[in-house]
């Protein structure tokens, strides 16, 4: 057969590959069979196979995955494409790296309509179902050919034929007590939730018991269906509910006693969305026990008795108190428990009830005022409902004063549970205020998350400086930095993104009033439709310039703009929103202008590009000289 390989002699560049344009309605999965093939051990740069999803109306293309371990033979990659109403395209991208003894090829591209946990074992990828290899017993293909001694099964249950195939293991070779043969499924890349069925026979002379397992990827296993039956001579059926809100394999295990245990096959493995058990059972959304405190406390509550701990503030803009996480105009909750009628001045925030057996990643921003020693001012615990346990998952140790500082804290608990933040003086001396933002919980482990690939045109700046380019860098141009920036009275003391991360700023002490510092994105695809620009920024100090954001489309030599913001605006991350359309490919620059003193040091941070109008509009308050009210707090 034929194979596409990548010419390798162009060190450090990218060959694209790019589907006709596709559309399907249904779920469906994409089967990638590739080798990345390379003489050398190691290399710094190592050669990388991507595989983009570019979807109508999108600007940016979504990477769908990615893989950079070589092998000598080929491989197989399941990746499913949920289901949707866009045409797409699908973008295969060698990148070379720095290796010169490299080869990247493509032996076949399959897009099959089901999702990639199905498999009926008819083709010789089986799917990119794999065998653990065990020396004793393993899964093997059984049926088609008829001379396969192994084939223990008269007819397999696809096709009912002798010619048809099927998986079996058997205890022929078995040396061990309790010798295990395990099938992996391929995992899955998208939230899937459903009834997992399939075939499977069992013939036993002494015990063996089969297993089906969810793993996720730190490992931890999970059973969700074990053989209760003695005896299956026939092909039977079995059922059962399946979830995999997060990245999963699916494993079929086989365990043994003795030589004499007989054999287990299986065959036809599929999926529906829908339950086996008929339970409309509505999958938990974690975006209901995640709050942003705009509104309202959302579905977060305080116990009466503990009297008015925690309550929804908001700042006006101004110079001296930061705003809130979410925009830097609105709310977020303030504990100042130093006038709580409880004792020992607590502060308690109850979140709503949580399923067990779930892994969950919570994260929150706080900030905190006015403390001498702040380690335990916040903590936070999980409140199990029907052990009245409680137990602290986390509590703060030390944080930059009055930056919005992100945690996140991994957690699973058998039992429904709900998440309590805790605010805590030590004395009615050292009593602080405690304020809390953005709780969000998401379904997996937050490492896990973090493997997730980050959403397409988002930049945080944490790693580097994603599509954005300078024009020319030197003293004035934009600059990569974490933590304060060195002149005091300006910039900002953190990051947007966690507090401690990174963002892009000028640095005014090295330029001149009036000089201009330009951060330009790379050529970006037009779309037909409004596409929403989201970011963050930071004018604070007495000499703050101009921050404006233009357009440019391919060929046109004007810069329309956009957005302009002049002068200090406030201590806080605010942010920015911006609605605009091209059809042709643009550009988004961002420009600073240094104001008239080294106080002008203009930051920005966390820029996302959405396609679609923006679904909220930007507060714009002109504040003019500093009204008396501007320290306050609106309760």
């Amino acid at each position: 057969g034929h194979y596409i390989s990548v010419d390798t002699s162009y060190e450090g560049e990218k060959a694209v590959l790019s589907s006709p344009e596709l559309y399907s309605e249904e779920w469906s999965c994409v089967r990638l069979i590739y080798q990345i093939a390379t003489t050398s051990d190691t290399s710094p740069d190592p050669a990388r196979l991507n595989l983009y999803l570019r979807q109508e109306g999108e600007s940016f293309d979504r990477l769908l995955w990615s893989a950079k371990e070589p092998s000598d033979s080929w491989l197989i990659a399941s990746l499913d494409l949920t289901n949707s109403t866009k045409k797409y395209k699908l973008v295969l991208e060698g990148e070379m790296g720095q290796d010169k003894s490299t080869s990247i090829a493509v032996f076949e591209i399959k897009i099959t309509s089901g999702y990639c946990i199905e498999c009926d074992f008819e083709e010789n990828h089986l799917c990119g179902y794999v065998n653990r290899w065990n020396p004793n017993v393993n899964w093997f293909v059984g049926g088609g050919n008829i001379r396969n001694s192994q084939s223990i099964l008269p007819k397999d249950h696809t096709l009912n034929s002798a010619l048809g195939h099927y998986m079996y293991v058997d205890s022929v070779y078995v040396k061990h007590f309790q010798e295990v043969a395990q099938l992996i499924s391929p995992k899955t890349t998208a939230p899937v939730s459903g009834c997992l069925s399939f075939y499977y026979q069992l013939k036993q002379e002494s015990s063996i018991v089969f297993t089906v397992y969810l793993r996720d990827m730190s490992g931890f296993y999970e059973e969700i269906w074990k053989t209760d039956s003695a005896l299956n001579a026939d092909w039977a059926l079995a059922e059962v509910d399946f979830n995999a809100p997060y990245p999963m394999e699916v494993i079929f295990e086989v365990a043994f006693n003795s030589a004499k245990g007989g054999y287990v096959a299986l065959d036809d493995i599929s999926f529906s969305p829908v339950y086996c058990s008929n339970q409309t059972g509505t999958p938990f959304n974690p975006a209901n026990a995640g709050c942003n405190f705009e509104e309202d406390l959302c579905n977060f509550y305080q116990d009466h008795k503990d009297g008015p701990g925690w309550s929804r503030v908001k700042v006006k803009r101004n110079v001296y108190r930061a705003g809130d996480h979410t925009t830097g105009f609105g709310y977020y909750l303030l504990a100042n428990t130093k006038f709580t009628t409880q004792p020992g001045y607590i502060g308690r925030l109850y979140g709503p009830t949580l399923p067990g057996n779930l892994q969950f990643c919570l994260r929150f921003y706080y900030a905190l005022y006015g403390f001498f020693k702040m380690s335990g001012t916040l903590a936070v615990y999980i409140f199990e409902e029907n052990h009245v346990v409680q137990e602290k998952i986390w509590s703060v140790l030390d944080s930059p004063k009055g930056v919005w500082t992100q945690a996140e804290i991994s957690f699973k608990k058998p039992m429904p549970c709900k998440v309590v933040f805790v605010s805590w003086c030590k004395s009615f001396w050292d009593c602080g205020l405690v304020a809390l933002d953005d709780v969000s919980l998401s379904l997996g482990s937050c490492q896990a998350a973090d493997l997730l690939l980050p959403s397409p045109g988002e930049c945080t700046f944490e790693k580097d400086e994603c599509v954005f380019i300078q024009k020319k860098r030197g003293r004035g141009s934009w600059h990569r930095k974490r933590g304060p920036t060195p002149t005091s009275y300006t910039g900002p003391k953190g990051d947007h993104t966690t507090g401690v991360g990174y963002y892009m700023y000028i640095e005014a002490s090295n330029m001149v009033y009036g000089q201009r510092a330009y951060l330009i994105s790379r050529s970006l695809r037009g779309t037909s439709g409004k596409q929403c620009l989201t970011f963050f920024y930071h004018m604070y100090g007495a000499g703050t310039g101009l921050l404006s954001v233009y357009l440019k489309k391919e060929g046109d030599d004007e810069e329309i703009p956009l957005w302009r913001r002049t002068g200090e605006q406030s201590i806080s991350w605010l942010r920015g929103l911006i609605e605009y359309e091209s059809d042709t490919n643009y550009q988004i620059i961002f420009e600073a202008i240094r104001g008239v003193s080294v106080r002008s040091d203009t930051a920005i941070d966390d820029i996302l590009f959405q396609a679609g109008p923006c679904l909220e509009v930007e507060e714009i308050q002109f504040s003019s000289g500093y009204p008396d009210s501007l320290n306050e707090i609106e309760y």
